[in-house]
């Protein structure tokens, strides 16, 4: 009897084990609470976030923009970033809301 008939003949006798089925369950499992909850808690956050935005708001954008909410529309906003500058941004874009007074304490 030669390697290859061997091998053959042992993997007629083997049964499917619990773990073979259990490691994929286990694996999505895993995937789930460590990569998909944590990202769908996230935007579901932002998504709050940006339904509470009001005018007179202090925000901070994705790109690094700080300005004050001076008008916001269904997906846009529009910013003061400087005296007499004033910028449209998506709405989606604003990352996070400043407490108050703090531009000016950048200043």
């Amino acid at each position: 009897m030669n390697f290859i008939d061997f091998a053959y003949a042992s993997t007629q006798n083997q049964e499917p084990s619990a773990l073979g089925f259990l490691l994929p369950i286990f694996i999505l499992i895993l995937m789930y609470f460590i990569l998909i909850r944590p990202q769908s808690k996230k935007l579901k956050e932002h998504k709050q976030m940006l339904t509470e935005l009001k005018i007179g708001d202090e925000v901070a954008t994705a790109g690094g923009l700080l300005g004050i909410v001076i008008k916001i529309g269904e997906s846009f906003v529009l910013l003061k970033i400087a005296n007499n500058v004033e910028i449209k941004l998506q709405k989606t874009s604003v990352s996070k809301i400043l407490p108050k007074n703090s531009l000016e304490a950048i200043k």
